[in-house]
């Protein structure tokens, strides 16, 4: 009887450690229909290069059957704390952690990242275009966007966005001090307050089989652009429209992705060109500025 105990706990061992199949392959990616926590805990540890979450806010909004948003707080942030320690085991060192939610939740998420001995980059604020004021507080006017990384960074290329201008004389907007002769020409340094994240409102830009909120590609060009090479592997465990991996499949990045409820509707989103991307006058320096844990 004890040896049939050991070989029944070595199987289901084995069976959890089992991936489950993907509902879909691209020559990139795979998207898994599942629960995150039914496939984050089967992959092997230090294999992703980006880790991206975008998860559902807790705000009782209604996605699809299978998600829940409205947990207490503690039960929400003890989900995110399961899933989070799972990203950061599966970074490989160097790798990047980008987390988009409320401030109220990116506060102490932000926190538990550091117990976890990540290296924090940068507390990004993605201006808001269409929310509401709420009584007896000020305008809630952006998200946040946590970007930490497991150690020191071993991609990191710089961005320079396209120097404004008034959009009625189309002047330049600053004479950056009376130096703008020094300027480089192909734009500022990107900012850590994103101020031109145009709203996803359109529906040529988001499935009208899913009416919950959308991310732009912008965000995602920019996430996938400054952390990573081509060839690099991108996971996203809240797939939601399949932003992340529309951006990855048109920037030659690799991705595994996972989304509870709407796996059709990204798989319809990556088969035709239906929805378009957000245009994008981003300049990204590859060559001269990355970091290298080796050099340094």
């Amino acid at each position: 009887m004890r040896v049939k105990r050991v070989k029944h706990a070595t199987n289901a061992r084995q069976e959890a450690a089992v991936v489950p199949m993907p509902r879909f392959r691209t020559d990139l990616g795979a998207l898994y229909a599942d629960d995150c926590m039914n496939v984050l805990p089967k992959l092997k540890g230090g294999s992703v290069d980006v880790f991206f979450a975008d998860p559902p806010f807790n705000l009782n909004k209604q996605y699809g059957k299978k998600t829940k948003d409205n947990r207490s707080e503690d039960d929400y942030l003890d989900w995110c704390r399961a899933w989070i320690s799972e990203g950061v085991r599966l970074l490989r060192p160097g790798g990047a952690f980008f987390l988009y939610n409320l401030p109220r939740w990116n506060i102490p998420l932000g926190a538990f990242l550091m117990e976890q001995k990540m290296l924090f980059r940068h507390a990004i604020a993605v201006e808001l275009k269409a929310s509401l004021p709420i009584q007896g507080k000020l305008y809630p006017a952006h998200y946040s966007l946590l970007y930490f990384t497991k150690g020191k960074p071993s991609r990191f290329y710089r961005i320079r966005t396209p120097i404004e201008k008034c959009r009625h004389c189309r002047g330049e907007i600053r004479d950056y001090g009376g130096h703008r002769h020094a300027m480089n020409p192909n734009g500022v340094t990107l900012k850590d307050v994103w101020t031109d994240i145009p709203p996803v409102r359109h529906w040529k830009f988001k499935s009208q089989a899913r009416r919950a909120n959308a991310l732009s590609t912008k965000i995602l060009d920019r996430v996938v652009e400054m952390s990573s090479n081509p060839g690099d592997l991108v996971l996203d465990p809240f797939g939601g429209s399949g932003t992340t991996y529309a951006v990855c499949e048109s920037k030659g990045r690799r991705w595994i992705g996972i989304e509870i409820d709407f796996a059709d509707q990204i798989i319809s989103r990556l088969r035709t060109d239906e929805i378009k991307p957000h245009r994008n006058q981003d300049f990204v320096e590859r060559a001269a500025d990355i970091y290298s844990a080796a050099a340094e």
